[in-house]
């Protein structure tokens, strides 16, 4: 949700921070802008902006021909406080036009703030709650930039991620963060700043993530770190896992085909090097979780939003199955604003791609704030979530560019079942069965290969039901996770209306719905319950419902069957949910949208 890059160094500017603005698109935005410290005559220490509504090809239109400088900041904009407008567009800048600020986050106090500027006879050109902070920068007389950065920070309240620059300071960019990412990138003679690894990876594999409450002052051949107080902080750079090819298409039309084809390889990933055949369990070094701990855990709480809450559905499942420990899950949205009850014997996992989703790391603050044991799953090393967490368990899908995730969500659902086998080893789980779990985890890469070879096949299906208003999902206990993620990436991508419901729930009120224009689409798997699902399409067909069925084998009941290879049935929703990122993939397609940046979404939400 929002970007940020900045450089400064010894190169152009201009077409560095362009091009990591370029890289950041996948996050969500509708507006763009740069902002420089310009050189040339009559230039020297001058700031000069250029701002754009749409994307960074309306920008890049914007930049004029002479807009030399080897120091600025760049900006793509998620609009919360103001419609997206040039002006509303990132960076901000104060009444004298000497301070220049981009912010992803959004500041609570921002009208109290403004009224409080307006008294005193600031002028505002935009609606946003950024433009607060370049004013108090701005009027600020303090010696230092560092220090009337931190003077304006004193005053706010919320989340931020910033980066500023001062025509009066020509020689540095300060950076600041609390609850949304920043990231340093150490050059050669050059640093670099952004939102996000991906607008850094072709410079630079050498990366600092500041922590909240932390600060930091980049100049070409120096940076150092310290806190939102003054105080200095220690900071090593790591080393980023991925190239900078991973972020491209790779001969892909768009990011999310190319996504959804890496699961074999990415699944392969999660698995590698974490089977244990002696003892039929699997090796998970950072949960920070001893045997002794593991059997004191009486229940099992996973938090997240979105995709990252329908895998850890499938999560719960997988642990109360393996591990037969009571486990459900709950949006983090929602868990972080009621009085939840914090037990201790209760192992609480947080579910994040990036690591960063504001809703669950908030969620977390509260629970360690409480005491609770809080485990992460997430896929960005050295995320916030990654840090906070008492320990857990990396993903390993690779870069997900795309703003609807496909490979990371299945690979989080394979990372529950090698937790939920983990849990299950130490408990009652059977060497058997371990061993039965683990020869079905090692077939899914080669599985999820078969099920590619029927994207010909789907795309015919996705062309007859993309004229569809409104599609039903439905599914039964194992099933119903994956109707729910199947559901949000039609709505997602093909901005058809869809809905997910348990199967047994359908004549409980939906089944109101069905009629010929309303498709429905059943995922079965081959289990105790199939002669119970079997009744579900019986209801749907005696009232004209079309039917597409997910299933092991062909459905007499349905109009179009999409057969997928069976596993273990603890492991089915794994795969059954493949096909269905390619049916939302071809319906969107289809019907021409914008598939990998999908309107008013972002890929990161990083404010509530």
């Amino acid at each position: 949700m929002c970007g940020i890059v900045g450089y400064i160094g010894k190169r152009d500017v201009a077409p560095l921070l362009l091009e990591g603005l370029q890289r950041l698109e996948y996050r969500g935005y509708d507006s763009a802008g740069i902002a420089i410290h310009a050189n040339g005559p009559g230039r020297a220490g001058g700031l000069r902006t250029a701002k754009a509504k749409g994307r960074v090809r309306e920008l890049e239109e914007r930049v004029p021909a002479r807009f030399n400088g080897t120091t600025g900041i760049a900006h793509t904009r998620w609009a919360t406080h103001g419609a997206p407008s040039d002006e509303n567009a990132h960076p901000h800048q104060d009444a004298e036009g000497r301070v220049a600020v981009v912010h992803n986050g959004i500041i609570d106090n921002a009208s109290e703030l403004r009224a409080r500027l307006t008294a005193e006879g600031v002028v505002f050109t935009s609606e946003t709650d950024t433009e607060v902070l370049a004013h108090l920068i701005g009027r600020s007389t303090a010696g230092s930039l560092e220090e009337r950065v931190r003077e304006a920070l004193r005053l706010v309240e919320g989340t931020y991620g910033i980066a500023v620059l001062h025509a009066d300071f020509t020689d540095r960019i300060v950076v600041a963060r609390n609850g949304s990412p920043v990231v340093l990138g150490i050059g050669e003679h050059e640093m670099f700043v952004a939102s996000d690894v991906a607008a850094l990876v072709s410079h630079t594999r050498q990366v600092i993530t500041l922590d909240d409450g932390e600060m930091a002052t980049l100049k070409a051949d120096d940076y150092r770190t310290y806190t939102t107080e003054g105080s200095r902080t220690t900071a090593s750079p790591t080393t980023v896992e991925w190239e900078a090819e991973s972020y491209d298409m790779a001969g892909h039309d768009t990011y999310m085909h190319k996504e959804i084809t890496e699961q074999a390889d990415a699944v392969d990933r999660v698995l590698r090097g974490r089977i244990d055949d002696r003892f039929a369990t699997v090796h998970l070094g950072g949960l920070n979780l001893d045997a002794r701990e593991a059997r004191s855990v009486r229940r099992v709480k996973i938090l997240g939003c979105g995709s990252a809450y329908h895998a850890g559905l499938i999560g719960a499942q997988l642990v109360e199955e393996l591990a037969r420990i009571p486990a459900d899950a709950e949006p983090a949205s929602e868990f972080r604003y009621r009085n939840a009850v914090v037990d201790p014997d209760t192992l609480y996992i947080a579910v994040s791609q990036s690591g960063e989703t504001y809703d669950t790391l908030a969620a977390v603050q509260e629970l360690k704030r409480k005491g609770a044991r809080v485990l992460g799953v997430v896929n960005v090393v050295g995320s916030a979530i990654a840090r906070e967490t008492d320990g857990g368990v990396y993903v390993h899908a690779g870069p997900e560019i795309c703003v609807v995730s496909t490979k990371c969500f299945t690979n989080t659902a394979v990372a529950f079942a090698l937790l939920a086998l983990h849990l299950g080893r130490i408990r009652d789980l059977s060497v058997a069965d371990g061993k039965r779990i683990i020869s079905g985890l090692r077939r899914l890469p080669e599985q999820i290969g078969e099920i590619m070879k029927l994207e010909p096949e789907i795309r015919k299906v996705a062309a007859e039901y993309a004229e569809a208003k409104s599609m039903m999902f439905v599914g039964r206990v194992r099933g119903y996770p994956v109707a729910l993620e199947a559901s949000l990436k039609l709505k997602e991508i093909s901005y058809i209306h869809a809905e997910a419901y348990p199967a047994s729930e359908l004549k409980h009120g939906p089944l109101a719905l069905i009629e010929p224009a309303v498709p429905t689409v059943a995922v079965l798997p081959e289990d105790e319950l199939i002669d119970k699902n079997r009744a579900t399409l019986e209801e749907i067909k005696a009232r004209s419902g079309r039917i597409l069925a997910v299933a092991h084998g062909e459905q007499e009941q349905a109009d179009h069957t999409i057969v997928v290879p069976r596993n273990e049935v603890e492991l089915d929703p794994i795969l059954m949910g493949i096909p269905l990122q390619l049916l939302a993939y071809h319906t969107a397609l289809a019907l021409g949208r914008d598939i990998d940046k999908p309107r008013n979404l972002a890929k990161s939400v990083t404010v509530e």
